[in-house]
């Protein structure tokens, strides 16, 4: 297998972009892409690309067809793949796209990421999201993805003691970096009093608990690590890509506050990496909802079990922290385009090990950390990514 780079990054704004098309958006991402990494079109042998629902959401399947004929490789005839993973799509895609070229089929790939979520009512948005979780054992019975993590929350606050304060902390931190980043859906900050005096959406988690549906696309070239430094003076080598699964109901799990399948994935991530959580600097966490962030950092070894809150508390995860997570602002501000999220968290990441990330730099970043989540941890995705010397 062959070490893999990658070599270019691409996003869009993330937001309502209702005056902008799928197709718009997914070649303004891959282009910005090809740009960065110094690269023709001709020179690709693939694309990849993450999605959940365009099926539901803009009437249009075959979609990886679709952008490459949009750019003007129809011609070509290279092989387009959409993957799908709920929440996880555009992590998976990635997941692809890495195999593709350590295997040595490609040598460079573009692996997008994108979604359109405000062109239809948000109720539509929420049911066809929702489908992410189980439809026979959950969703028929009218549970939402809102919902089902509020159980996990509950769960969390009774085991663990876990306070409403500390979920708030999430979404706090969450605009704290989005008001720094010119992509982000939401550039607001937000105080504690805020999030807790917001609106209820499913208890304990109100309005603001809850990542926005979003509109946006990104991408990366992936290529040979062998090749990198041809397309960037900061190659950013791709260590670690491990995938694992789990039940899709939450009521067939042993514990509903453990996401097994971030446990697996993240083991398996840093065995292959050969490292441990506490050489990640900067990581790039699920945080649809505030809880889910607090799981995460626990799951993926970054804590003990229930000390994440506490933890969130001292500002370990926050600017000057030991790994500062959600840079990006994460899906809480940055924004929820499903099929884009696991690209760009990963796009984030990047601009981090390169030191191209302005306001939100964290000094020194040398090793970052991305997972991403489908459902409420059907699917978890980790990549981990190391800045080449």
């Amino acid at each position: 297998m062959r070490d893999v780079a990658v070599l270019g990054v691409g996003q869009t704004k993330f937001g309502e972009l209702w005056d902008r098309s799928f197709r718009e958006i997914g070649i303004e991402a891959g282009l910005q892409a090809l740009v960065d990494a110094k690269l023709s079109s001709q020179d690709l042998g693939g694309l990849f690309l993450g999605n959940m629902a365009s099926g539901a959401l803009i009437d249009q399947e075959h979609i990886a067809p679709l952008i490459l004929d949009a750019t003007g490789l129809g011609h070509r005839h290279l092989p387009a793949v959409r993957v799908e993973g709920g929440g996880a799509s555009g992590a998976l895609a990635l997941h692809q796209g890495y195999l593709a070229v350590a295997s040595g089929l490609y040598d460079y790939v573009v692996v997008g990421g994108a979604e359109k979520l405000t062109d239809v009512p948000d109720e539509t948005a929420s049911r066809i999201t929702s489908s992410a979780a189980d439809h026979e054992w959950e969703v028929v019975f009218g549970a939402t993805l809102p919902a089902l993590w509020a159980l996990v929350a509950r769960r969390h606050m009774h085991d663990f003691g876990t306070t409403r304060e500390e979920l708030a902390r999430v979404a706090v931190h969450a605009h704290e970096m989005g008001s720094k980043n010119p992509n982000a859906h939401y550039r607001n900050k937000l105080t504690l009093a805020q999030v807790m005096d917001a609106g209820p959406v499913a208890e304990p988690l109100g309005m603001l608990d809850c990542a926005p549906l979003s509109d946006g696309a990104a991408a990366v070239v992936l290529g040979p690590m062998e090749l990198a430094r041809k397309h960037t003076d900061t190659p950013v080598r791709i260590v670690a890509s491990q995938v694992a699964c789990d039940t899709m109901a939450l009521h067939h799990r042993r514990e509903i506050t453990r996401l097994e399948s971030t446990v697996v994935a993240a083991r398996r991530a840093f065995d292959q990496a050969r490292r441990i959580p506490s050489d990640v600097q900067v990581a790039e966490i699920h945080d649809a909802y505030t809880i889910s962030a607090l799981v995460s950092l626990e799951d993926l070894g970054f804590v003990d079990k229930g000390r994440a809150g506490p933890e969130f508390a001292t500002g370990r995860f926050g600017p000057g922290g030991k790994t500062v997570v959600n840079t990006s602002g994460g899906l809480k501000a940055q924004g929820r385009p499903f099929g884009a999220v696991g690209v760009a968290q990963v796009v984030e990441l990047v601009r981090q090990l390169r030191g191209e990330a302005k306001e939100r730099q964290v000094s020194g970043a040398n090793i970052g950390l991305a997972q991403d989540v489908g459902g409420t941890g059907a699917t978890t995705v980790v990549h981990i990514l190391e800045r080449a010397n």
